[in-house]
């Protein structure tokens, strides 16, 4: 695989970085995008799954659909795509990892400071006050777990359909799109808003913007550099040519 020379010059010189993530990458690692078609689940629609209104309707039904998705991910590995990433963060003056994904697959393969557009599955908070749960979850229990705060019903932190992104993180990520010397979306069609409107915005503020993702997306017509492997494959190579050239 050839890397484009622009791709490596570019980011020797450049000093702000920020990257996109999607589901692209973490189904490398196995885990499904959004769920498995074939699977249990795929009777049902994303909204009876992944809403308020399908929670207050069915939550028990909710809560086994989300220790499914848990039990999954934990047997999942960061691959090398999500190695070659959190090697990143030490190669640039100025790093912003952002992700759509809800796995924590970053964080396990050693980067920090993630920005999480739609939460993360392992937490839980509060469906009435928003007070975190620390306590562990066991639906087969068969009672779905209440906040010892205010007996509200206890749900994934995780951002549902209809729902807005945490303020904090959406915040972050326009900054770093607008203020980045290089924007790289991975494994991310680009079709969900708003985290589809970052490329956009980083290649309107100035950024070159790249695209790594083995499929043609809404990002491709407008990207400096495409290149079309999967993260795994091509992450890995990016990061052991910078090192090269910086003599790390």
């Amino acid at each position: 695989m050839n890397i484009p020379n622009e791709l490596i010059d570019t980011l020797l010189k450049a000093e702000k970085v920020a990257v996109l993530t999607g589901a692209g990458i973490s189904a490398e690692s196995g885990i499904a995008t959004f769920r498995d078609p074939d699977g249990l689940w795929a009777k049902f629609n994303p909204a009876e799954l992944a809403s308020m209104d399908g929670f207050l309707k069915n939550p028990e039904r909710v809560w086994q659909w989300y220790q499914y998705r848990r039990q999954v991910i934990d047997k999942a590995k960061p691959n090398p795509g999500h190695t070659a990433l959190a090697a990143m963060q030490y190669i640039f003056k100025d790093f912003t990892l952002i992700t759509q994904n809800v796995d924590r697959l970053h964080q396990s393969a050693g980067s920090t400071d993630v920005v999480e557009l739609h939460g993360n599955i392992i937490d839980n908070h509060c469906s009435r006050c928003q007070k975190p749960f620390e306590e562990e979850i066991n639906i087969e229990a068969e009672e779905i777990p209440r906040c010892t705060y205010c007996g509200g019903m206890i749900r994934p932190s995780v951002v549902w359909f209809g729902e807005m992104l945490p303020e904090d993180a959406i915040f972050k990520a326009e900054d770093a799109a607008l203020e980045c010397d290089v924007f790289l979306t991975v494994g991310t069609s680009a079709e969900v808003y708003p985290a589809a409107m970052l490329p956009v915005a980083a290649k309107r503020a100035g950024a070159f913007l790249v695209e790594i993702n083995p499929d043609f997306t809404h990002v491709s017509g407008i990207a400096n550099v495409c290149v079309h492997e999967a993260s795994g494959v091509a992450l890995p190579q990016i990061v052991r040519l910078l090192k090269e050239q910086k003599n790390l």
